[in-house]
């Protein structure tokens, strides 16, 4: 495929660990944290922070690009600011966590032979060879704080027990507070800590617009697809999921060749990742749950990412007609579908009539569910009637 046919263009701008120039619905804490950041280190004061959210709520992207903006201010007061990052998940314990800060100070010591107050001591002469605000991010720390560290209390009391201006980042889906001992929680207080909300939906859709204008070929996604990546991953606010998601929808156009990122392509990509929907489980299906499904793939074949109510309600008399079946009333398609949507097979979004409403389906490519559906509906039913 030529570059110039190409829709995947820098499928690194979608990897979670790509920190964006620009951070959607969490500016307002990137502006706070960087006014008291450079009002703290002007005045040669360390400053630490306890940032925490669930998976996927901007943690991790917020502190690096935190970090970075603050290494590019360059001198605050005396120093410049040298940002290391640590992720303890990998690095659960104090010692092989001092080595990756050493690292970070130019020093590589073996994995064995120093004890920890020896890897401190080589620390401390690697600070002083290069004076500077150290910004030390330890991410995923409740793994190392439930062990009982002693790193928390000797870097956040950096000034007193000789290691300098160093500056703490204590990233966690948890508060950490209640499992550090007093004297490190001190060093916290009562506003050194900044707790982030799930994503809603509409987050989603602009953290994924801002992404997708950095992966992908401009003009070969819409927003409406987008939405639909957005709806998927709303129930977690998991920004993280809402981009991998993204980054195999655009794998699978890529694939077949496609110029455009389509509502199948999510379908596909959803169902590869966290499926719901699988043959056995529509061998569980009853005859009239079956006949609505079809009827909605049916309707979102192509480019839908949904479909009118009152659009799938008439391929699915058409459906029935097909089949030599009885009319199905509006009450029981109704009941169908909310029988769907608690199985997690469908999304159902209500506007303000029941006949305004969004009918969505985002487990498996709908054109492939109306094969399967077409090939069960033809061979004897499951277990409902």
């Amino acid at each position: 495929m030529s570059p110039a046919s190409r829709l995947l263009l820098r499928e690194e701008t979608l990897d979670p660990s790509f920190v964006p120039p620009k951070l959607p619905h969490r500016e307002t804490e990137l502006s706070l944290l960087l006014r008291r950041y450079r009002e703290a280190l002007g005045k040669g004061l360390p400053y630490h922070l306890l940032l925490t959210g669930g998976v996927g709520s901007g943690k991790t992207v917020l502190a690096r690009r935190l970090a970075a903006d603050l290494d590019r201010a360059g001198r605050l007061g005396e120093y410049p600011t040298h940002a290391t990052y640590v992720n303890c998940w990998r690095r659960a314990s104090d010692r092989t966590v001092m080595l990756d800060l050493l690292r970070g100070v130019g020093v590589s010591l073996p994995d064995r032979g120093y004890s920890l107050s020896e890897m401190l001591d080589v620390f401390e002469q690697g600070l002083r060879r290069s004076p500077a605000h150290h910004l030390i991010l330890l991410d995923e720390a409740s793994a190392l704080v439930r062990q009982g560290t002693k790193l928390v209390y000797l870097l956040s009391r950096g000034r007193e027990v000789g290691l300098g201006s160093i500056s703490l980042v204590l990233i966690a889906a948890e508060d950490l507070l209640p499992h550090l001992d007093a004297a490190s929680r001190s060093s916290f207080g009562v506003t050194h800590r900044i707790a982030l909300a799930p994503y809603d939906r509409e987050a989603l859709v602009d953290i994924l617009e801002a992404r997708a204008a950095l992966a992908l070929r401009a003009g070969s996604f819409e927003r409406e697809v987008l939405d639909q990546i957005a709806r998927i991953a709303s129930s977690n606010g998991d920004a993280r999921f809402a981009l991998e998601v993204l980054a195999n929808a655009a794998r699978a156009a890529e694939d077949e060749g496609a110029g455009q990122l389509t509502a199948e392509h999510v379908r596909r990509a959803k169902g590869s990742i966290l499926p719901t929907m699988t043959e056995s489980h529509l061998e569980e299906l009853s005859t009239p749950e079956l006949g609505v499904l079809l009827a909605l793939s049916r309707s979102l074949k192509g480019k839908g990412a949904s479909a009118p109510s009152q659009k799938v309600r008439r391929a699915h008399a058409a459906l029935l007609e097909e089949l030599g079946g009885a009319p199905m009333s509006r009450t029981t398609f109704w009941r169908t579908l909310k029988e769907l949507e608690r199985d997690g097979l469908v999304t159902l979004d209500v506007g303000a009539s029941g006949e305004s409403s969004q009918l969505a389906m985002d487990e498996l490519p709908a054109s492939l569910l109306a094969t399967l559906l077409e090939e069960r509906l033809a061979r004897p039913r499951g277990r409902k009637a």
